[in-house]
């Protein structure tokens, strides 16, 4: 009897993208089944004929994690027509796509792979998985820039949650950061009036960048990949992070990601939600 699978599951498991991706491809319409255009939760087998555009997508059996030394120009996406694109500059025989972002302009560590399931649980900000950087500024940094940076900082409209902070030298530091807001360290330094001059990823959770040249990549070993499992075997999934998505009471990782949401939503969209909220408590005081 073959193994049923959620269709973003199954698409994330073939190694074309990550399951998130294959959200986004399903709710296109770009999915088909058997020839028909499906919706996001379907079950489908090994032995249905799934498509993602005119590429068919099949299991893949053997998995692939990889920790590259992305230089500075190198951007981290599989669209090919990018010309910078990461996918094309590693090379590796087999489709591969890369966790998460590093900005183009930054450099370092960052994993790719062809396994979907644990791209969406390292990636899952509820899920709290720490990266280290090393980061140099364009002046002198002191005590009190290193306690706002540790404590949180505002950008995107929302506070940044609290991190763990060190001065190297005058101008570096390194910070070790559980979220992954766009371009965060960037624009926490910005608010606070400097500027990011050099940024480099050294660590992403127990994988360390020490020994990979620039430019070039290593195969994780075993005990590395079995320990990275270990690691996010408790991890929200897709499915949990929705719920906690929706601030379901008892979710902590609800309440962060509801947080974030809320932070996130247009001016407009905060005024309506703050005025029902009103509306709804004076409702209960009558």
């Amino acid at each position: 009897m073959s193994k049923s699978y959620r269709l973003n599951k199954y698409i994330s498991e073939s190694g074309f993208c990550s399951r998130r991706e294959a959200d986004e491809f399903i709710k296109s319409g770009q999915v088909k089944v058997n020839g028909i255009v499906e919706t996001v939760g379907v079950l489908v087998s090994d032995k249905d004929e799934v498509f993602v555009g005119n590429e068919r997508i099949k299991l893949n059996e053997s998995k692939v994690y990889i920790a590259f030394n992305k230089p500075q120009g190198v951007t981290c996406t599989t669209d090919k027509k990018d010309p910078t694109n990461i996918v094309d500059y590693v090379g590796y025989p087999k489709r591969i796509f890369p966790v998460g972002r590093l900005d183009k302009d930054s450099e370092g560590l960052i994993l790719l792979t062809n396994d979907g399931e644990i791209v969406n649980q390292i990636l899952r900000d509820g899920n709290a998985h720490d990266k280290e950087y090393i980061v140099t500024v364009n002046k002198a940094i002191n005590e009190k820039f290193i306690d706002q940076m540790s404590k949180g900082v505002r950008i995107h409209n929302t506070v940044t949650l609290p991190c763990v902070v060190k001065k190297i030298h005058q101008r570096s530091f390194s910070i070790i950061l559980t979220q992954g807001l766009n371009r965060q360290i960037r624009l926490m330094c910005e608010a606070l009036g400097y500027e990011v001059m050099h940024l480099k990823r050294v660590r992403i959770m127990n994988i360390q960048l020490k020994g990979i040249e620039l430019g070039t990549y290593r195969i994780l070993t075993k005990p590395e990949i079995d320990r990275l499992i270990e690691a996010t075997k408790n991890s929200v999934k897709t499915e949990e992070a929705s719920t906690a998505r929706s601030g379901k009471k008892g979710s902590k990782a609800g309440k962060i990601l509801l947080y974030d949401m809320q932070a996130n939503q247009p001016k407009e969209e905060r005024r309506k939600r703050k005025k029902v909220q009103y509306e709804n408590k004076m409702k209960k005081k009558k």
